[in-house]
């Protein structure tokens, strides 16, 4: 009733620029967006100061009956930004409006390649969001480019790989010109963003391309299977062991191999793993001396000591640069458990003198570890005496009852 009166102005705009048809859009009114599409004076890519337009919006919250309406008009702009450069394209992908982004890639007229000023296309919007049906419809595309970097140098499947959206990941590596190894700003690829992140299906996918290196190495020297091991995944670590040309003794900036890193951080089942992986080095030192035994022992973690010290070729003396021994560093740290455990294997030596000249006895009592103490002194007095003293001539002990505390 009122847009047929003549001193109506459908146009007027009301706060922050926005007009009666931007307001209906917004809101998903269909029948009040038809009738002001049917007047001749409605300007249907009147935007509110943002630069926001109707079909913008309407496509960013999902109005489907109102996108098509407007899209029917052809004095429409399919691709008009806002301030920030996101297309109407851009924002129903990424909010996983499957039937906004469908009718707008019906458009000859839609560039589907579009970035905002942060370099994120639709497709990227989509892959980051987990928006599988999206992301479908946009790879469908010959003109859709599935490498396209934004901001950081991050692609849509590396940051789908980050936020572990697997249905997403699988679609995209069944692309033929998809770059599967693409190395980030930081100098990540997706496998170690994945791995850092212990999404294991992921990880799996990735690793049955044959384009993606599993031991890239980032800026400090990491590897995804070592920030795997460091941060306890499991899966991931089990999985990146079983590609043939994995490295399970990479090195990092400050001489960590996964071994020491899941070691120091008590993760038993990815020390029980790379322990029995065929190429491990089981007793590695790092830039401090320090051996992944060493770092358990610091740490107190007995299981893994116990797994450690049942290898042979694990040295339990071996000192770091400071002259510490695991036995020393487990008792200056009053781990009583750790101690016992250390003082099983027979080739241990309990009396080795750091620089300062204490043992680990002397550590022990200084720090009032009174229980570690008795330890290394029963050890050390049973190790002085270890074999019975002799009978002679049918004489024992029993006819010397003063020597019996020394047995």
């Amino acid at each position: 009733m009122l847009l047929e009166r003549e001193d109506v102005n459908s146009n007027t705009p009301i706060k922050h620029g926005q007009t009666l048809l931007f307001r209906a859009a917004s809101k998903g009114h269909e029948g009040i967006v038809k009738i002001l599409l049917e007047r001749n004076d409605t300007n249907p890519n009147a935007a509110r100061s943002s630069d926001i337009s109707p079909l913008w919006r309407a496509a960013c919250d999902g109005h489907e009956g109102v996108v098509k309406m407007l899209l029917e008009r052809k004095d429409v702009n399919p691709d008009t930004a806002d301030e920030c450069g996101r297309t109407p394209l851009l924002m129903a992908a990424r909010w996983g409006h499957q039937g906004v982004v469908k009718m707008l890639l019906e458009r000859e007229d839609v560039n589907p390649n579009i970035a905002d000023n942060d370099g994120e296309t639709p497709l990227f919007g989509a892959a980051c969001n987990g928006h599988v049906g999206v992301v479908k419809m946009l790879l469908e595309r010959d003109d859709v480019n599935p490498n396209t970097v934004k901001w950081g140098g991050e692609t849509p499947l590396s940051r789908a790989a980050f936020q572990g959206h697997e249905g997403v990941v699988k679609i995209l590596l069944e692309r033929n010109d998809i770059n599967a190894d693409h190395i980030n700003e930081d100098g990540l690829t997706p496998l170690f963003i994945a791995s850092w992140e212990g999404h294991e299906g992921v990880v799996k996918m990735l690793l049955e391309r044959e384009d993606v290196n599993p031991n890239a190495v980032h800026g400090a020297g990491r590897t995804p299977l070592s920030v795997a091991a460091y941060d306890g995944h499991e899966g991931v670590v089990k999985a990146l062991l079983e590609r043939n040309d994995i490295n399970p003794n990479a090195v990092s900036c400050d001489g960590q191999t996964p071994l020491t890193s899941a070691a120091c951080k008590g993760h038993e089942g990815v020390v029980k793993m790379l322990l029995e992986h065929h190429d491990i080095d089981h007793d590695p030192r790092n830039e401090d001396g320090q051996t992944p035994l060493f770092m358990a022992a610091r740490e107190g973690h007995e299981g893994i000591v116990k797994m450690l010290l049942e290898r042979e070729d694990v040295n339990p003396n071996t000192a770091n640069n400071c002259g510490e021994t695991p036995l020393s560093i487990a008792a200056y740290g009053g781990h009583e458990e750790v101690v016992k455990t250390l003082l099983e294997r027979a080739d241990l030596n309990p009396d080795i003198v750091n620089p300062a000249g204490e043992t680990a006895l002397s550590q022990a009592q200084k720090r009032g570890h009174h229980a570690i103490a008795k330890l290394l002194s029963e050890h050390k007095l049973l190790s002085e005496h270890k074999h019975p003293i002799p009978t002679f001539y049918g004489i024992n002990s029993q006819h010397f009852p003063h020597l019996s505390r020394h047995i």
